[in-house]
């Protein structure tokens, strides 16, 4: 086992409220969950698994304020610095005009960001080789992991009884 790899047990379940009830019951038995893979999002799986919320929406107000900025800016200096032009006797610095240009440049700047800054957080590059447990929880079933790298196989039989016990349709192992 080289150090980079982690062993992992894990339970597939049909239905997401198996899976809820499944978290419910590693909580009250003080099990240390690794992580929980779903075909879609599940409402009300955060506060079981104690996730906070996203800052990731202050980072998206910054990127849009940046982009707002950007178009504003640039548009002032265009027009009133660069390449001045007349239009039928309107002033250069027309700001009613700029607003579309401005909305624009915030959506694509606070776009961009996002979806960089998300690839970056989640390491989800071209190229990168993603890794899965069971490519069925990308389809249709529920899946919650165990790290049972440094775990005896006393612990191991433990989690797989939790995992009998709360109807988990199949159990697993796999090296990561």
């Amino acid at each position: 086992m080289t150090a980079a790899s982690t062993k992992v047990l894990y339970g597939l379940y049909n239905d997401e409220e198996d899976l809820k009830g499944a978290i419910r019951t590693a909580n009250a038995a003080h099990l240390d969950i690794m992580d929980v893979f779903t075909p879609f999002p599940v409402h009300g799986l955060d506060p079981l698994l104690g996730l906070k919320e996203s800052r990731l929406h202050y980072l998206g107000f910054i990127y849009g304020a940046t982009g707002a900025s950007f178009g504003f800016l640039a548009m002032t200096w265009i027009f009133t610095s660069d390449w001045p032009i007349l239009f039928g006797g309107k002033p250069n610095w027309s700001v009613p005009a700029f607003i579309p240009i401005t909305f624009e440049m915030t959506v694509l700047f606070a776009a961009w960001g996002m979806t960089l800054t998300f690839y970056t957080i989640c390491g989800m590059w071209p190229g990168v080789k993603a890794k899965m447990l069971d490519h069925r929880t990308t389809d249709d079933k529920f899946c919650l992991a165990f790290n049972v790298s440094d775990a005896s196989d006393n612990e191991v039989d433990h989690l797989r009884g939790f995992f009998t016990r709360t109807s988990a349709a199949e159990v697993n192992m796999k090296m990561m």
